[in-house]
């Protein structure tokens, strides 16, 4: 059965927010000139905006872990390669030929917590990706090299 993931927000993206709001806040209570408080209110601005678009973590729907995402762009060459790779060995992608081509898409979905990661190869069809693989689950450790 394959992963469904969706975006979530992380403790890092509500710190950022929160921090642009806080900073916007300060420096429109100081009592400066009117360049700073229109700085501050552009900072309060973007914290709020921030607060309702920065999602960067995912989480499986069934289980409620979270997960960071990682993607490699490749030639459609490569596909073949990596989805034969993608059974038993994913540490033998070779990253050198990534992003030298966007025809082929694969995404890591891992969670360095639980030590699993998920993989599944896309292709480009126009104007999306469609999934061309089934997704393949592996321990984090035979995944390390691609997710640096």
């Amino acid at each position: 059965m394959e992963k469904t993931f969706i975006r979530v927000r992380s403790a890092k993206d509500i710190v950022t927010s929160s921090s642009l709001i806080i900073i916007g806040a300060a420096l429109l209570a100081l009592p400066t000139g009117a360049g700073i408080n229109i700085a501050g209110l552009c900072l309060i601005f973007a914290g709020i905006i921030l607060a309702f678009t920065l999602k960067s973590d995912y989480m499986e729907t069934e289980t409620g872990e979270r997960y960071r995402k990682k993607e490699h762009y490749f030639q459609q060459a490569m596909n073949p390669v990596i989805a034969s790779a993608l059974v038993s060995s994913p540490e033998s992608i070779d990253l050198r030929e990534a992003d030298k081509g966007s025809s082929v898409k694969l995404d890591i979905y891992y969670s360095k917590p639980s030590g699993k990661a998920y993989l599944q190869l896309f292709e480009y069809i126009p104007h999306n990706y469609e999934p061309c693989s089934k997704q393949y689950e592996h321990e984090i450790c035979k995944v390390e090299k691609l997710i640096k």
